[in-house]
């Protein structure tokens, strides 16, 4: 297998390093799933879409949030909605499925571990994440964040994936030039497509799809893979 000629690596997380390529969610709709939430998928993807807009530009998420506290947080939000559109829904299963994200997340983090640790000494790293202004917590609740020399997160520096300039701003952050950059994501539009946009090399780790299932370019992607733990088969 040919291997990638970097000097550096920037990651994605949630979906990346925290659910080894699947979609939050995709984790979520199976929590509701196990627990017979009475709800269907057209209605639980509008509740997800709608937290997701709420976290973003409301103060639901506090800096020293854990993971667990986001999940919380965010099936509240999608438990509120729900009911208000007139579901019965038990609060309790909330945070049932926050709890088994929580302990999947966790889990799966602690198995990249080794491989960050590896990575970390060969390279730079660093995190550009859509996330809600706590991300820095929640690495180092889960005993990473010292492998990363800068964590780039929409919430602090206000802007978001797909735009590509929050990857500018993790090559910035990287000091490299972005074609010895290998960006690794589980999102073709976006981490693949901005990525590419700002001239780094792509690595997609294509997991569970989540919405991008009938894409019909993928050329942003220089190379797909489907499990995180091979990610030294490219390196």
């Amino acid at each position: 297998m040919d291997k990638f000629i970097i000097k550096g690596i920037i990651f994605d997380y949630g979906g990346t390093l925290d659910t080894n390529g699947g979609h939050w969610g995709a984790v979520i709709w199976s929590g509701y799933e196990k627990y017979q939430v009475p709800v269907n998928l057209n209605s639980f993807q509008e509740a997800y879409a709608y937290a997701e807009r709420q976290m973003a530009i409301q103060p639901i998420i506090k800096p020293d949030f854990n993971f667990l506290e986001v999940l919380e947080a965010k099936l509240k939000v999608q438990f509120e909605y729900l009911i208000a559109a007139g579901y019965d829904l038990d609060m309790q299963l909330a945070n049932k499925i926050a709890f088994d994200g929580y302990s999947l997340a966790k889990d799966t983090v602690a198995q990249v571990k080794p491989l960050l640790a590896i990575l970390a000494d060969q390279y730079p790293i660093v995190m550009v994440s859509n996330f809600y202004g706590n991300l820095k917590a929640v690495l180092a609740d889960f005993g990473i964040l010292s492998y990363f020399k800068a964590v780039v997160e929409s919430a602090v520096v206000g802007v978001r994936k797909p735009d590509p300039a929050i990857y500018a701003l993790g090559v910035e952050a990287m000091g490299l030039p972005a074609a010895e950059i290998l960006v690794v994501g589980d999102s073709y539009s976006k981490d693949m497509a901005p990525a590419k946009a700002v001239g780094c090399q792509t690595l997609w780790l294509k997991g569970q799809t989540w919405g991008e299932d009938k894409l019909q370019d993928t050329s942003a992607a220089d190379k797909q893979f489907s499990t995180i733990f091979d990610l030294k088969d490219f390196v």
